[in-house]
């Protein structure tokens, strides 16, 4: 399966994959809306084998033929405050035993 894949201009690391270029139909108004006008990134062949960045390419090729498309988004991202918290935390605890 081939498989044309856009990054979108609006959302940073959002990338929607689609079966054929420029064909957008499956692609519900709302998301076009909030993903911008899609810039091409690839064409590719779309295989088991194939890798991708971040999306599991089984369930890239399962969407594509379940709803048309399959928008990745970025990963979340690291809290390092947060995870500087966590770590005072137990520091402090360390001392008090």
């Amino acid at each position: 399966m081939l498989c044309a894949i856009y990054k979108s201009p609006k959302k940073d690391q959002t990338y929607l994959f689609v079966t054929k270029r420029d064909d957008f139909d499956a692609v519900p108004e709302p998301l076009m809306e909030s993903f911008g006008i899609p810039e091409l990134v690839m064409v590719i062949p779309l295989t088991a084998n194939t890798k991708l960045a971040i999306s599991d390419p089984k369930k890239v090729a399962q969407a594509l033929q379940d709803k048309g498309f399959y928008l990745q988004l970025p990963p979340p991202q690291e809290d390092l405050l947060a995870e500087l918290k966590q770590q005072h935390t137990q520091k402090q605890e360390s001392l008090n035993d």
